[in-house]
């Protein structure tokens, strides 16, 4: 039995749509090649809208200003003792940096469907990206009012 206190990985996701497909990466992980949508964590002391808004810049090279939050969902690594807390958005995909590098491990961006999501689950970096998807379809959006930063 450890003292240590545990701590989910809190991380913040765009759900990108356009013309009926979604805006992913490709991006190497210990598993190899896998999707997933611009995410990543949280760094200290920002807000997530912030993270969010900085996460789809560094993978994209494109502007992201959330809009409304799609979900919020809890997830163990099932490899591992890892955790991670995910805050997904959606909203309003802007400028395109064409000179922009991608972060470090994004080997491309693509425009995949729905269909195209689900049907390669194995692809994805974890269940969440289908599932981000699924509560974009659904509709589900909430008002960002929802969230406070006190920073």
């Amino acid at each position: 039995m450890t003292d240590q206190i545990w701590k989910p990985n809190v991380t913040v996701a765009a759900v990108i749509e356009r013309a009926g497909k979604f805006l992913l990466v490709e991006e190497h992980t210990p598993d190899g090649l896998r999707f997933n949508q611009p995410a990543g964590h949280l760094d200290a002391g920002e807000s997530l809208l912030h993270a969010c808004a900085r996460e789809a810049l560094e993978e994209t090279a494109h502007a992201f200003t959330p809009r409304a939050l799609v979900g919020i969902y809890l997830w163990p690594h099932p490899a591992g003792e890892l955790t991670y807390l995910r805050f997904a958005f959606t909203g309003d995909l802007g400028e395109a940096f064409p000179d922009r590098a991608l972060d470090t491990g994004i080997v491309r961006t693509a425009w995949l469907t729905a269909d195209e999501i689900t049907a390669q689950p194995q692809r994805m970096r974890s269940p969440l990206v289908a599932r981000c998807v699924q509560d974009y379809l659904a509709g589900r959006r909430y008002a960002l009012d929802l969230l406070h930063h006190y920073g």
